[in-house]
């Protein structure tokens, strides 16, 4: 059977790359190359932030019933065709099932809130000094926004980095991992089928290292976008502050999850479980870091290794299953270098450490310490550390030890030790009695530190992608 090979998508146009070079996008379960995916240069690059560019003198005078008509039969097209688009995720990037319409149902209430955004770009009335004159402010769409989109949750982020633009009146150029051009292919047809004009949604394919800066450099790009690792995040920051571009950073993590004695065990142990283990870990709000008050140190540890030996790790297309595979060579090699250099250094392997095929099985370290890989830095993989402490105090501090605040979680009855914990603590994003993982279109997402600069979210996307326009009358 022939190989689909994807094209890049251009103003409207299905076209190869200009060097006719294209690159295998592969299945992750088993390595087989799924489809190839064109491989886009500084040329094609300029191509579409050109056309994007075109598309905006024309996009930005748009009406707010035009856009948000066009978000809401997007939004309509993803439902219809959920069951196409959660083939592709499972597929292309290895999401079990329940993942997979995870993401779909996630990405439908995002262009939903989108359509929402359309009628809440507003502007103010201001007092002026002037006697007869008319002073208002307006909120302006900025221009082409560049958005550069991970592997791990492509259907959600290429969908939330680009339809927020277009609500705003902008329009987009997506970079997607190499990991999911397949994806984004397809999301380009739904858009063109909802009625997004011609330019104002565009795919470039490729390898974010070869074109990456052509794309955030551009001197048409007035915004990026960016989700993935904190050092190309810093890359990306430090040009985007020689280029005069706005930024939002959605980056790493070491996520906390901290658990009190007064915490109720069985919910717990399955936030927890969810906290590390969905998608096998490959989730930047993985709690990476589980801190264990030691009056319940020995019993959360036991049913936590329990239930984590109970994950299923069957076929991607049933709904039983929670881990698949790691998504290339490349990170699998990560996983088992963080896990190896832990145990020669003196951890304990609770449960897991070994592999089913390109499955890392989940894994469960104790005594692990500074010394090891694994303490400080971001795996991304189904492993996870135990550490157990005595006092709240002791407990955010830990948390605190760390260079990335992406999310953070506790489980306690005592709203005193929750509130506590909450404002103290150096995260982004805090969950009382809930894991680590959560997201909603409406919310400030995002992190501290090394986590990422700005926040993703309807209210603060019409922050970052309009601009203030003061404009008087004199009567």
């Amino acid at each position: 059977m022939s190989l689909e090979t994807l094209d890049l998508w251009i103003g409207g146009q299905s076209v190869p790359a200009n060097s006719g070079n294209t690159f295998a996008d592969r299945n992750p379960l088993d390595d087989s190359i799924y489809a190839y995916a064109a491989e886009a240069g500084g040329e094609d690059v300029d191509a579409a932030v050109r056309a994007a560019h075109e598309a905006f003198q024309s996009f930005r005078h748009s009406t707010v019933k035009d856009r948000e008509g066009m978000l809401c039969r997007a939004a309509e097209i993803l439902q219809r065709d959920k069951d196409e688009f959660a083939e592709i995720l499972i597929d292309e990037v290895g999401s079990p099932k329940f993942k997979a319409y995870f993401e779909i149902e996630m990405a439908t209430d995002m262009m939903r809130a989108a359509a929402g955004m359309t009628r809440n770009i507003t502007g103010q009335t201001i007092p002026s000094d002037h006697p007869g004159r008319f002073s208002m402010s307006v909120r302006a769409p900025l221009g082409v926004v560049a958005s550069i989109t991970p592997f791990n949750v492509p259907m959600i982020k290429g969908v939330r980095l680009s339809c927020n633009p277009i609500a705003c009146g902008n329009t987009v150029v997506l970079l997607p991992s190499e990991e999911a051009p397949r994806l984004a292919r397809r999301l380009a047809d739904m858009y063109r089928e909802a009625g997004v004009p011609d330019g104002v949604f565009n795919v470039v394919t490729g390898f974010g290292h070869d074109i990456g800066d052509s794309l955030t450099s551009h001197p048409l790009v007035k915004v990026v976008t960016f989700t993935g690792s904190s050092v190309v995040g810093a890359h990306i920051r430090n040009l985007a502050a020689q280029h005069d571009k706005r930024v939002i950073l959605e980056l790493g993590g070491k996520s906390p999850l901290v658990i009190m004695d007064d915490a109720d065990l069985d919910s717990a142990v399955q936030g927890a479980c969810r906290s590390i283990f969905v998608y096998q870990g490959q989730v930047c709000m993985g709690a990476s870091r589980i801190y264990v008050q030691r009056g319940i140190y020995e019993r959360f540890r036991d049913a936590f290794k329990a239930a984590a030996e109970q994950l299923g790790m069957g076929d991607l297309r049933d709904e039983s299953t929670i881990l698949g595979p790691i998504i290339s060579e490349r990170q699998r090699n990560r996983v088992v270098e963080h896990i190896d250099d832990a145990r020669e250094k003196g951890a304990s392997v609770l449960t897991g450490g070994t592999w089913d095929g390109n499955r890392c099985k989940p894994t469960i370290l104790e005594h692990v310490d500074e010394s090891m890989t694994v303490f400080a830095k971001e795996t991304f993989g189904p492993v996870t550390s135990l550490y157990p402490f005595d006092t709240l105090d002791e407990a955010l501090e830990k948390s605190n030890d760390s260079e990335f605040g992406l999310s953070a979680a506790i489980y306690t009855t005592n709203i005193n030790h929750a509130m506590a914990y909450a404002l103290n603590v150096e995260s982004g994003m805090v969950h009382v009695n809930a894991p680590t993982l959560h997201d909603e279109p409406h919310v400030p997402f995002g992190g501290v530190k090394n986590s990422g600069t700005g926040r993703e979210g309807t209210i603060d996307d019409i922050e970052t992608m309009t601009e203030w326009k003061w404009i008087t009358i004199q009567m």
